[in-house]
């Protein structure tokens, strides 16, 4: 069996050499002059997705620990793009898969899981977990756990981390140390990867964490009880929580914004047309706080850069946030939202949109004032 295993590793090992890194993309918005922004292009992975990294990761980890042998299947509770990246991993080891999946995910994803060989369980949201955990007892396989194992099973320290990524393509440019990295948060893994490598690594840039209407992250970084707290599901695919997932560490980031959902579509589609191609949702979310953040900046005359990340490609969301219908059936109206960025872009002020912000273990008292000053920000050092 540990021939089966080594013979794994090194597929996926192959899978990384053919594979070039992501883009990092320019953001130009010359009404930011001299504060640069740049959106690092996850979508381009061979499985479309930032969950690229973190499913290749799982799949070493659970091989390494001796989960998974030859003929064992997966089993993952996933929201879509996860399981996107584990079924075109477990193709490439000969793996059965099956992904327990919210009722609500776009078809899209559903298409492509079974494209690429994958099964799906369509279940209601709040029961994802157990009945993946279930199944993979049911069938003797394993359960991948991604919101447990996804702070751990990626090499924080290097190894090509989307961390050490960003800083080595971030080397040339002219504020080569990020002032802010924007991120948000599903499982939590890329926030914990990019935040321990940055205290290792001992470099200025600060953690902020965007989180979408209806997820509790931001509440208990705030130190909000959320025990009980009773979410509808996140709208915007991928990201947001009705609880804690265990791979969140909220003492890895310094900020966090709630990004309501008409905000963070009406951003999607902004970047839609300054980029030339469609994101999903989770990017607007990303990107909104970015916005606000640079903007303080450079209302102060600071210079200097921020990161975030363009997590996933848009077509797999024709159908929901690029569907005028499917938004007025949900209650989302862009306009207000749209008017305020573009009166921004045309070199307005970027108008309070419903971003509230918290500094870690308190909610900050100027909730929409990303300005204002706050502890330990180099924005305001």
């Amino acid at each position: 069996m540990r021939d089966w295993v080594d013979g794994a590793i090194a597929a996926l090992e192959a899978d990384v050499q053919r594979s070039a890194d992501t883009h990092l993309v320019r953001l130009e918005l010359p009404v930011l002059e001299g504060v640069d922004l740049y959106l690092k292009d996850e979508s381009s992975h061979p499985s479309g997705s930032l969950k690229h990294r973190l499913a290749r990761s799982l799949f070493l980890y659970g091989l390494c620990n001796g989960w998974i042998d030859a003929g064992t299947p997966i089993v993952e509770a996933s929201s879509g793009s996860t399981a996107i990246s584990e079924a075109y991993f477990a193709r490439l080891l000969g793996l059965r898969f099956i992904a327990v999946i919210p009722r609500q995910t776009a078809t899209e994803k559903v298409r492509q899981i079974e494209e690429l060989g994958g099964e799906c369980r369509l279940v209601e949201p709040e029961d994802v977990y157990d009945e993946a955990r279930r199944l993979a007892a049911d069938l003797g396989g394993h359960y991948m756990d991604q919101f447990t194992y996804a702070e751990r099973a990626t090499d924080w320290r290097g190894n090509n981390n989307i961390a050490e990524s960003i800083f080595e393509q971030m080397a040339r440019e002219p504020h080569p140390i990020p002032t802010w990295i924007v991120v948000s948060a599903g499982t939590g893994g890329t926030s914990a990867t990019i935040g321990r490598w940055i205290r290792y690594r001992r470099v200025a840039t600060r953690l902020c964490v965007a989180d979408p209407e209806h997820s509790v992250f931001l509440d208990h970084f705030a130190g909000r009880d959320v025990t009980d707290a009773a979410c509808p599901p996140s709208r915007i695919e991928g990201i947001g929580r009705a609880r804690v997932e265990p791979s969140f560490i909220p003492t890895l980031v310094d900020r966090m914004a709630r990004v309501p959902d008409a905000t963070s579509l009406a951003t999607m589609r902004l970047l839609e047309r300054l980029l030339h191609q469609r994101v999903g949702g989770s990017t607007g979310t990303n990107v909104r706080p970015m916005l606000e953040l640079a903007a303080a900046m450079h209302a102060r005359g600071e210079r200097g850069s921020l990161v975030s990340l363009i997590c996933d490609a848009g077509y797999r969301y024709r159908h929901t946030y690029y569907d005028d219908d499917w938004l007025a059936g949900q209650g989302i109206d862009l306009g207000p939202a749209t008017a305020s960025l573009e009166r921004f872009l045309a070199g307005g002020p970027l108008e309070d949109a419903g971003v509230t912000w918290a500094d870690r273990g308190t909610a900050h008292p100027a909730a929409t004032d990303p300005a204002a000053p706050r502890p330990a920000s180099p924005a305001s050092a």
